[in-house]
């Protein structure tokens, strides 16, 4: 098994901005969300959850439907798989080899034993630094539902399906070999800059695809342009890896865009929250 070494720590690079920058006011913030969710946590522990990852203000109280279905329900680490928006690396996974990500509420660690695993069964780049926000952003969430956990971080330069089914298919063996209680999160938004009524007609067709458990439709949905999502990558290796794990269901739990939330229905992002469940 290769070994990667993980050094320092990697600061919050959206603190402040896509959400409260001081802890007590952005636990508030997550709290108020979660406690506007209908309903309990998920009577058995999730495999996964599909979250999105706009700033707190447009798609947080979106993203607390699914983060909701973990409360009550303890994991051992977490496997985050986002798209990539910022820096150019290799069309393969990347993964920021730092031992901590910070953020208000405090440092989550990586680790190193997933991450030298998936190394061995994935074709990763590894850097010293990124600005990505899209994974960044659901750490907050699973600091104030999980507590401890640690983490694997994974940005997906490459969302063809079959550069997702290889990924998946490694993220399963992972968790599998692990021994360990792993949450897989993937990380996405919907349709960008559409008109609403227009953003939400895209946008059925991803959720149709999701709540039928049909990846490869999924996957050729995004393809021909039928449904958009920049992370439709991080969906479908979420999917294929929960589905190996065990998973038949997901479906999504709350859907939403910008327009909803500023009352500008010129040009909306789309977001969605599902659950994925044996």
């Amino acid at each position: 098994m290769a070994h990667v070494e993980l050094k320092g720590s990697r600061p919050s690079a959206i603190a402040g901005t896509w959400y409260p920058g001081s802890g007590p006011a952005l636990r508030r913030d997550i709290e108020s969300y979660l406690e506007k969710v209908p309903g309990g946590e998920s009577r058995s522990a999730p495999i996964g959850l599909i979250a999105p990852h706009a700033g707190y203000m447009y798609s947080g109280q979106v993203a607390a439907y699914a983060y909701k279905q973990i409360a009550g329900h303890e994991y051992d680490s977490v496997a985050i798989v986002s798209p990539v928006h910022r820096g150019v690396f290799a069309r393969t996974a990347a993964i920021t080899a730092v031992e901590h990500y910070r953020t208000p509420l405090g440092q989550v660690p990586l680790n190193g034993k997933l991450v030298d695993q998936f190394d061995d069964a994935a074709p990763v780049t590894f850097l010293t630094r990124d600005e990505e926000h899209s994974l960044e952003i659901q750490l907050p969430f699973l600091q104030v539902v999980l507590g401890q956990f640690d983490l694997l971080p994974i940005m997906l330069a490459d969302q063809s399906y079959a550069f997702c089914r290889q990924l998946g298919e490694a993220l399963a063996n992972v968790v599998r070999e692990s021994g360990r209680r792993v949450l897989l999160v993937a990380s996405t938004d919907l349709s960008h800059f559409y008109p609403y009524d227009t953003a939400r007609s895209l946008d059925q067709v991803a959720i149709d695809h999701i709540n039928a458990y049909d990846i490869a439709g999924l996957g050729r949905a995004l393809e021909a342009g039928d449904t958009h999502a920049c992370g439709g990558g991080p969906v479908m290796a979420v999917l294929i890896a929960s589905q190996l794990l065990g998973a038949t269901h997901a479906h999504i739990l709350n859907y939403a865009n910008s327009g909803d939330v500023t009352g500008d229905k010129s040009g909306v992002v789309g977001y969605a929250a599902g659950v994925i469940t044996r």
